[in-house]
């Protein structure tokens, strides 16, 4: 319930009394269990990160298979339309001033950063300190963000998957031709 109020009105316009109504709850009902709206909102965020970590298995992939698995997270967004709309709004909501997920996105773009970059590296055999690394990984993460905002607007018309694939692909032939030979 939570979820999807947040989802379709953001953490600003969402009111407890909406969630709690949702919810079968009292306001009061809903305090009990999180003490603030700020905590239910975190908590609404780490169910969503759990869910997509269940996903991963008892052993985080690397490499090539951690990449593989950035695009079979987009074809699985494109399911969950209401996990994806939670993400985009609150993501971007974010940047504003003493937002209450702000920190949260922050860390999660930065270890997010580093698993992309290692997987990048280690697939393409680069060395730790290629400096077309880091922004190789920025831009992965940044076209599955925008493809989310996109198909969340028009979902007929973006296939985040394959344009998620297709970013790995050619990025990973720009950072290691001999290993990955670019189509023509």
């Amino acid at each position: 319930m939570a979820m999807d109020t947040f989802a379709a009105r953001g953490y600003n316009n969402a009111s407890l009394q909406e969630i709690a109504d949702r919810a079968g709850l009292t306001q009061a009902g809903v305090l009990h269990y999180f003490r603030t709206k700020a905590q239910l909102l975190t908590s609404v965020l780490e169910l969503r990160d759990h869910s997509d970590i269940e996903q991963l298995g008892p052993v985080r992939p690397h490499g090539l298979e951690f990449l593989h698995h950035l695009v079979d997270t987009a074809r699985r967004n494109a399911e969950r339309e209401g996990i994806v709309r939670l993400y985009a709004v609150l993501s971007a909501e974010s940047v504003t001033d003493d937002h209450p997920a702000q920190s949260y996105f922050r860390d999660r773009y930065t270890g997010l950063r580093v698993f992309v970059a290692d997987a990048l590296r280690e697939a393409a055999g680069l060395p730790e300190d290629d400096p077309r690394v880091g922004p190789a990984a920025n831009a992965i993460i940044a076209v599955m963000d925008g493809l989310q905002v996109q198909w969340l607007l028009d979902p007929g018309s973006v296939d985040m998957a394959a344009s998620t694939e297709l970013t790995v692909t050619s990025l990973l032939g720009t950072l290691a031709p001999g290993r990955f030979p670019v189509a023509e």
